[in-house]
């Protein structure tokens, strides 16, 4: 077995020596930029690179508070993350209509210049929580410019912020903004005029396009029966309707994006999504995804997580048909509990990382932070959170064949693929903070051709895994054992 360095240090390597500022849009994409997916036989669609592996991009939240710093953006990439969801706001970037805020654009540059230097993906997430600033949610979400109450009555429930959807003036607010011409006009607007500012660098994956979409109940909100019914009309309609605007508005600025379109939440309780499927206007093939959250309600709540309750397979059971019906990679925004301290939670994590293993192209955990709780997914001296090591756990980063799985505990893991016989080389990550002092590595069949980069205290290391004489089909197996 040779030690050199693989294309995941490579990576790190060259692109630190790169300025932060906007990248030129002739700049190469970071190696794992998605140009395409495949369908397999199971009806999974997975993104793919330029040599046709098969992608898994992990990452995290950061910036829904304007807080993330350039040591954040590093961390994450010498972990051996490739993904970040940045959350933006439409009232922090257009707080009056017509005008973006320098400022805050300069800000939003400067992170996504932090991405372009440390080789990881940016995702831009269009946030909103409870509609906007007229509501309580301080500078996020929808400008209060763009906010039409009717003048309805909203009382804030300090205990449970949720609730707020279900008061008569946001439930307005999201009625005229699903179907005001000029309000569907401006926000059309915003995200063509965000596009084009953006679109010149090379970390810019793409557009989640609406975080957390909300709308209308007519009838008793505690009741799942209304709840499913609303959330069914709002996806087949008016949430429909939006995102064909957005698609079409994205892409009068940028046809290299992917764009990701959500569910409601109520995917989270185990009701799939009504969404129809979208047209990509872009030249060549579509750059689509799907973007559900994995979170249990019971745990937002407060509790800690109860096995026994079915959540996960009713969550996964639920996420499956639509995308593999409309060939959408799907991608987890947002996940993780509260406190994955408390044995239930932690559980709960360890379960997440093994289904999504099952069902998704890639996900970013909430929330990459310092601190004892709150969703801060690392400790106050920066180490994985009590209870989330799996999050931080090695992967298959970009595989030259298909069925891709990991298993194992903390002490060694697994990782399992069938060969597609291009000779490709498939790549994957060893994050420092679970393997601290490196690893051994062992692959089968024999006269797979290994690289071997040993992780460091502060920065990923990789195995890089060449088949050149395996047949399609053929089983690979790599075990990695922590020393």
């Amino acid at each position: 077995m040779r030690l050199r360095r693989t294309a995941v240090a490579l990576l790190l390597a060259v692109t630190a020596t790169l300025g932060a500022g906007p990248a030129r849009a002739a700049d190469a994409p970071p190696a794992r930029f998605p140009t395409g997916t495949v369908t397999g036989p199971d009806g999974r669609t997975a993104l793919t690179d330029a040599q046709g592996r098969r992608l898994q991009l992990r990452g995290f939240n950061l910036d829904k508070y304007a807080e993330a710093t350039e040591a954040d953006v590093k961390s994450i990439a010498a972990q051996g993350f490739t993904l970040i969801r940045v959350a933006v706001s439409w009232n922090r970037l257009e707080p009056e209509r017509g005008r973006l805020d320098p400022a805050e654009l300069h800000r939003l540059h400067q992170l996504l210049g932090w991405a372009d230097r440390y080789g990881v993906l940016a995702l831009v997430d269009l946030h909103q929580d409870v509609y906007g600033p007229q509501f309580g949610g301080g500078d996020r979400g929808i400008p209060r410019w763009a906010t039409r109450d009717d003048g309805l009555p909203f009382t804030p429930d300090p205990d449970d912020w949720f609730a707020g959807y279900f008061q008569p003036a946001v439930q307005a607010a999201f009625r005229h903004l699903y179907d005001d011409p000029d309000l569907r006009a401006w926000q059309a607007d915003f995200y063509t005029r965000l596009a084009r500012e953006l679109r010149g660098h090379r970390s810019l994956l793409g557009y989640d396009l609406f975080n957390e979409p909300f709308g209308p109940v007519d009838g008793d909100p505690t009741d799942p029966a209304v709840l499913a019914a609303a959330a069914s009309a709002l996806e087949q309609g008016r949430l429909a309707d939006m995102y064909r605007r957005l698609i079409a508005a994205v892409r009068r600025a940028d046809a290299r994006a992917w764009l990701f379109v959500e569910p409601t939440v109520l995917v989270g309780q185990g009701v799939p999504t009504r969404l129809p499927g979208f047209t990509d206007p872009r030249p060549g093939a579509p750059r689509l995804g799907y973007a559900p959250h994995f979170y249990d309600t019971a745990v937002e709540s407060g509790a800690d997580w109860d096995p026994s309750g079915g959540f996960v397979e009713r969550y996964t059971a639920a996420i499956t048909d639509y995308p593999a019906a409309q060939r959408l990679p799907v991608l987890v925004g947002e996940w993780g509990p509260p406190d994955s301290r408390r044995p239930g939670n932690t559980q709960l994590v360890r379960r997440q990382v093994a289904a999504m293993d099952g069902f998704a192209e890639g996900w970013t955990m909430w929330y990459w932070c310092r601190g004892t709780g709150g969703y801060c997914a690392l400790d106050p001296a920066g180490r994985p959170a009590p209870g989330d090591e799996p999050a931080f756990g090695p992967y298959p980063a970009a595989v030259a064949g298909s069925a891709a799985t990991t298993t194992g505990d903390a002490t060694g893991r697994t990782v399992r693929w069938r060969a597609d016989g291009t000779g490709h080389a498939t790549e994957l990550v060893l994050p420092p903070a679970a393997f601290p002092h490196g690893a051994r590595v062992a692959v089968t069949p024999a006269g797979a051709r290994t690289e071997v980069d040993q992780p460091t205290g502060d920065r990923a290391g990789g195995v890089r895994i060449r088949l050149p004489h395996a047949r399609p089909g053929t089983p690979v197996t790599v075990t990695l054992t922590a020393r």
